[in-house]
């Protein structure tokens, strides 16, 4: 099984509504991906409820049968749509895969 971990920072916001409304049109593109993709074994997705400096902004916790079942979800087309809205939004993210 892979862990797929992602962490997520704004950084385009010009005020903190518009950070809290793009956050949620991420993360409700993020929850509509399990639907989309039948790779996705396991899903979560959260905003950051804490204050400390070095928070991310949101995450996403997924699992995979295979590394073959990742790659297949990073250039599903409907992720590559949640990507592209990542960039419009000017998100950067890090990514941490493992096996377990």
């Amino acid at each position: 099984m892979i862990k797929h971990i992602v962490f997520i920072r704004i950084k385009g916001a010009s005020s903190e509504e518009d950070k809290i409304n793009d956050l949620n049109k991420l993360k409700d593109a993020l929850d509509q991906l399990p639907s989309q993709i039948p790779e996705i074994k396991s899903y979560q997705t959260g905003i950051n409820i804490s204050d400390a400096a070095t928070a991310s902004d949101a995450a996403l916790v997924a699992e995979f049968e295979s590394e073959k079942a990742l790659e297949t979800y990073k250039n599903h087309p409907e992720h590559i749509k949640v990507l592209e809205l990542i960039s419009s939004i000017k998100g950067r993210t890090s990514v941490v895969d493992f096996e377990f």
